[in-house]
């Protein structure tokens, strides 16, 4: 286990990076090790503690606009921001439970460091975005222990480069946060989620086009497979369906209910859930409950375009033995395998055809170390990402090798 450096500030993790810096050592970032299962295996010579760096330094609700230390437990932002009727309107999801945590289903663990390190959005991203697209500022330290600042706290601050997208799922990679600012927006006061039945993967791809391409304003979008779907709350014993989110004021939801149920016609009546169970089922969703408490059974993240999500998560169930189910109107595909075996040359050939990228979020640490855990760089890319490692951090010190070998 490598030695602990724990930080109280912006100004000790400067520190820190130049102590280790100057003495060739690497640094793995820590917050509360929520997610350290994933991404690449890390091995470093000190680990750079940030638990200490918490506190919200900044809340305007009025201008909906948040700031908080790195560390911040993402628990106390999202009960400060409920108590205020207002949301992280990126949904990101919890993976403690499917990383194996004694988190329970329901529960917020890790820090807004984290989330915005990993850059995991949940079901929300098909209408309001992912992390990055939510992140207005921050304020680092870079792998030279040079501390910077880029961004502010309204959205239109842009003055050079968007330096907080650019940090938003690096993994840590290229600076060490310390403080994250991001907007925030109101929390819709209800919703309601209109469940179909599909007779197969096809006529799930073409009832979720036609929903997205409406204007009934869909939050959530995905396709769930039998088996999987009666392992969500409120579908016990379901068939394959679709399910489609409605979020906001009551005439709003209600008006666009009735448009959504006419585009949905084609393909048989759709049934209601009502607030209560359409959130636990978004939960579920979000955190992908169907696939939680099965060990270490390989789990993969797949991006790709949304009508070829439904064939290809089918596809790849059957032919590898796993389940899957789909989220973003079929754009992200949540795959889990029968055994730890991740299968990572099947799963990226059968993506090949319809492009995208595959990220293997769960596995053990033997898998983890041989099966590429993010999508394998082509030349011109993988020349750009170590060009941009190297701008922030030269000398490799920050998290090396926890995306890609070599950066």
């Amino acid at each position: 286990m490598s030695d602990i450096i724990a930080a109280r500030d912006e100004a000790e993790v400067a520190e820190a990076v130049r102590t280790a810096l100057s003495a060739g050592k690497t640094l793995e970032i820590r917050g509360h090790g929520s997610k350290r299962a994933v991404g690449r295996p890390s091995q470093t010579d000190l680990t750079l503690d940030l638990s200490a760096l918490t506190g919200v330094t900044l809340y305007e609700p009025e201008e909906l606009v948040l700031s908080a230390r790195a560390a911040t437990p993402r628990a106390d932002i999202e009960d400060m921001l409920a108590a205020s009727g207002q949301m992280l309107a990126f949904e990101p999801m919890d993976p403690a439970p499917l990383l194996g945590s004694a988190a329970g289903a329901g529960t917020t663990s890790g820090t807004l460091g984290g989330l915005f390190a990993v850059n995991l959005s949940g079901p929300r991203r098909i209408s309001h975005g992912a992390v990055r697209d939510h992140a207005l500022g921050i304020k680092a330290v870079s792998g030279r222990g040079e501390p910077f600042k880029s961004g502010g706290r309204v959205v239109k601050n842009v003055t050079g480069y968007d330096l907080p997208r650019l940090m938003a799922g690096a993994f840590g990679t290229l600076c060490v946060a310390t403080e994250i600012t991001l907007k925030v927006l109101p929390r819709p006061p209800m919703e309601e989620t209109l469940v179909a039945k599909v007779a197969s993967p096809e006529a799930a791809a073409a009832a979720l086009s036609a929903a997205m391409g409406s204007s009934c304003e869909v939050s959530g979008a995905a396709f769930l497979p039998e088996g999987v779907a009666g392992r969500l709350p409120g579908l016990s014993g379901s068939p394959a369906v679709v399910a489609l989110r409605l979020e906001g004021v009551a005439p709003s939801v209600s008006a666009r209910r009735t448009m959504l149920r006419a585009v949905l016609a084609p393909f048989g009546a759709a049934d209601v859930l009502e607030t209560d169970t359409s959130r636990a089922l978004w939960l579920g969703v979000r955190d992908v409950a169907p696939f939680c408490g099965l060990g270490e059974r390989a789990v993969w993240r797949i991006s790709t375009e949304p009508t070829a999500g439904p064939a290809l998560a089918t596809r790849l169930a059957a032919d590898l033995g796993g389940e899957a189910f789909c989220d973003w109107a079929g754009g992200l595909i949540w795959l889990c395998l029968p055994g730890e075996s991740a299968h990572g040359d099947e799963v990226r050939a059968a993506l090949a055809p319809h492009g995208g990228h595959a990220t293997l979020i769960r596995a053990t640490a033997a898998e983890r170390a041989r099966t590429p855990v993010f999508q394998p760089l082509d030349t011109a890319l993988a020349a750009l990402t170590k060009r941009v490692k190297e701008s922030f951090d030269p000398g490799l010190v920050l998290n090396p090798g926890r995306m890609h070998a070599g950066m």
